[in-house]
């Protein structure tokens, strides 16, 4: 099987998860385990306190049988004592009984019999005193040797016992469900245990799979790259070759089309003197001879070829022009970069100062936001850059507002982003791949230049390892971002061959 990082991220997520749920479920019983051996103990304190309170029960109505007895045996009202104390007492003593085992879960009504019986027992001790104080001793033995009062004590004792008896048996049921939740809660963590244990060893297993995979992998990619860079190199000396061929050619078709056009410019001026000649001739004609100028020799000679001549000339101003700046081109991509630091703040002022006339002719202003940084960058490279995207963003303001140029920099993808903002005309969105593009222009064509600026200065910042970014709205402002590394990538490596200047 083969491993990719989705699948490799999915398993181990689900094995994570499933170990997570394991754990879960055994903390989930361990925090029911410890409510239920709380419950548990609280179940056993509550036993002890019934079979305590029933022992004071029993011991308090014995207490009262035996100051009964006393009594009616001497005769002095001092044995009477322990009877009162204990009659005292067995209300509050019945009260918390009754609390303690309805808490338990016992039975109300056993409660209401035992309270019964010990009324009773408590009205036989009442009736022999009563019997005794009023001088009938003889009546109040009688009364207390015939049995009745040992059958009632023993009814209370009957009583007593069965509810210890009930609530040992609840105390007996609720320990066996403790040992057998116990035993379950210890199969379910062993359970998990070894669920837990065979994810851990899956995930392993998993990952081991995943790093072997990953390491022949990364072998084979570093066996791809040693030759990808042999052909990089190789690729990289070939491009270098043919972009200093297609420099030359550019530079000598641009060369072998000057002379031509300097032949052209000439033949034009001639054309002109030449026409002035004519145009003295024609109007001689037509003073001495009117019939021999015809109007269409007259607008021959006065409109249609002055006409011609004046769009000859355009054009080869025009073309004069481009092959002017095909040559800059040309040899601008030869000169080699030379790294130096650069203060870019310092070039950023130098350059404002020189465009200041246009911006006080504009009614603009330049506004620079530091901090900037310093570059080890061909000084003459970055001058040129900034120069244009300033010269443009100073050209390109609306008149209908103030011109704002704002200039700051900062810190984007590990490269220095010098970004010039302008509230001008703006680029349409359909431009902004286009403005860059050799000869192309966008919008209105209502100020000097030839479309090179931009594809010059991109080429220039891609040489410096870097580029330049365009974010625009129409009518709103532009913004050209410019990215350059702390320094120069590399220096040029010398051409393969120099190109010979040739005489412009």
């Amino acid at each position: 099987m083969t491993w990719t990082q989705a699948a490799f991220g999915r398993i181990t997520l689900g094995l994570t998860a499933l170990g997570f749920v394991i754990l879960l479920a055994i903390g989930v019983g361990l925090v029911w385990m410890v409510q239920e051996t709380r419950g548990y103990a609280s179940a056993v304190v509550a036993t002890q306190q019934i079979r305590v309170t029933t022992a004071e029960v029993f011991s308090s109505l014995q207490d009262a049988e035996t100051g009964q007895r006393g009594y009616l045996l001497t005769g002095d009202a001092a044995y009477l004592e322990p009877y009162r104390q204990a009659e005292a007492q067995l209300d509050s003593e019945l009260e918390r009984l009754a609390t303690q085992v309805a808490a338990d879960g016992g039975n109300i009504p056993v409660q209401e019999e035992l309270r019964w019986r010990i009324e009773a027992k408590l009205a036989e001790l009442r009736q022999t005193i009563e019997l005794a104080e009023s001088g009938d001793m003889p009546g109040a033995t009688a009364l207390m040797r015939d049995g009745r009062g040992k059958t009632l004590m023993d009814d209370v004792r009957q009583v007593l016992n069965g509810i210890e008896q009930r609530t040992a048996a609840r105390q007996e049921r609720r320990s066996a469900s403790m040992d057998r939740a116990g035993r379950i809660l210890l199969l379910v963590a062993a359970s998990g245990l070894v669920l837990i244990a065979l994810v851990s060893l899956g995930t392993l297993r998993v990952a081991m799979l995943y790093t072997r995979e990953l390491e022949s992998a990364q072998a084979a990619l570093r066996g791809s790259n040693a030759g990808l860079e042999q052909r990089v190199a190789a690729r990289t000396t070939s491009l270098m070759a043919a972009n200093e061929e297609i420099q030359r050619f550019a530079y000598i078709v641009s060369h072998d089309l000057r002379a031509p056009l300097v032949n052209v410019m000439g033949f034009t001026q001639e054309l002109e003197t030449a026409i002035e000649a004519v145009r003295g001739l024609v109007q001689r004609a037509g003073t001495e001879a009117p019939s021999l100028v015809t109007q269409e020799v007259r607008d021959a000679v006065e409109e249609d070829i002055p006409e011609a001549i004046g769009f000859i000339r355009s054009s080869t101003n025009r073309m004069d022009r481009l092959i002017g700046a095909i040559l800059a081109l040309s040899r601008e991509g030869r000169r080699r970069l030379a790294e130096e630091p650069v203060a870019v703040q310092g070039l950023l002022e130098g350059i404002a100062a020189s465009l200041q006339h246009q911006l006080d002719r504009a009614g603009a202003e330049i506004t620079l936001q530091p901090p900037f940084p310093t570059l080890r960058t061909d000084r003459l490279a970055l001058e040129q850059i900034l120069g244009n995207l300033l010269d443009n963003a100073t050209k390109y303001l609306d008149p209908a507002r103030p011109g704002r140029i704002l200039l700051r920099a900062r810190r984007e993808a590990g490269l220095n982003a010098i970004d010039v903002v302008d509230n001008g005309r703006g680029i349409a969105a359909r431009d902004h791949a286009r403005v860059f593009e050799l000869f192309r222009r966008s919008g209105p064509q209502d100020q000097p230049g030839e479309g090179i600026g931009l594809a010059h200065t991109r080429a220039l910042a891609r040489r410096m390892g870097g580029d330049i970014r365009l974010t625009s709205t129409l009518g709103v402002g532009s913004t050209f971002t410019l990215l350059l590394p702390d320094a120069l990538p590399a220096p040029d490596p010398a051409p393969a061959s120099q190109t010979e200047e040739l005489p412009a």
